[in-house]
């Protein structure tokens, strides 16, 4: 019998790799991938990583064939993978429900997921480093900031569910604490987390995080809707539910 093999294909990441350390094999700013097999739907439909919230990242840690540290992707490169994964396993053509606003009614859509682009960076910001500086414009403080990994994301989800058990809402406050590495020049997290939670301005806040969006690598998840009467509306957000992964299970 002859050898089989897997194709791949091999995914450009939006951050061209210039997130991390030249050392780092994500600094090549590729990724190498293998196309889905029947196999990977048993992980899909695998409960217990249902039931742990984990499936997608199982997935994609099978999928991934360059030998790199699935911790060590920031959360705009793995959406890129996790689309990238979408085509390879089940095609470009992705079945919505949009409303529209002049019927009223809900209207089968198919978004084209090849269509979707990087965002435009400005790169004179990065330099293989993952650690940008913002002077907030209200109180004058200086802060570095990371852009979140895998790993990252985890801990504030560790954070916000611990937080969640105490009666205490913590989705805004969790996330800067874990992505602000210094503020004014201190490194110890434990001032970090104080300032966050006694002295951070709301509009210092909000500043920021309009900052961090800005800096970040990612995709433009937005699609323009024609309706069947004619209405167009762009920047419409790709709605990523149940059925992006499972157009057929």
């Amino acid at each position: 019998m002859a050898e089989l093999k897997i194709p791949t294909e091999t995914i450009e990441l939006p951050s061209k790799g210039l997130v991390y350390p030249k050392e780092n094999p994500l600094s090549s700013g590729k990724i190498e991938m293998r196309y889905m097999t029947a196999k990977h739907e048993d992980i899909l439909t695998n409960a217990n990583y249902l039931k742990q919230g984990i499936v997608f990242d199982k997935l994609l840690q099978s999928l991934i064939v360059s030998k790199v540290n699935f911790n060590d992707i920031v959360i705009g490169d793995k959406d890129a993978i996790l689309v990238a994964a979408r085509i390879l396993g089940y095609g470009k053509d992705y079945q919505i429900q949009y409303p529209n606003p002049n019927t009223g009614e809900s209207e089968d859509y198919t978004v084209d997921l090849t269509q979707i682009r990087d965002k435009e960076l400005d790169l004179s910001l990065y330099n293989n480093k993952n650690e940008f500086e913002y002077t907030l414009p209200n109180s004058g403080n200086t802060v570095t900031f990371k852009l979140l990994t895998h790993a990252d994301e985890k801990r504030v989800e560790d954070d916000i569910n611990a937080n969640k058990k105490l009666n205490i809402s913590s989705q805004t406050t969790s996330k800067l604490k874990y992505s602000i590495t210094s503020v004014n020049g201190d490194t110890d997290m434990k001032a970090i987390r104080s300032f966050v939670d006694e002295y951070l301005l709301a509009s210092d806040a909000r500043a920021l995080r309009d900052y961090m969006k800005k800096v970040a690598p990612g995709l433009d998840m937005t699609f323009t809707f024609v309706g069947s009467d004619g209405y167009t509306e762009e920047g419409v957000e790709i709605p990523i539910g149940f059925s992006f992964f499972y157009p057929a299970l």
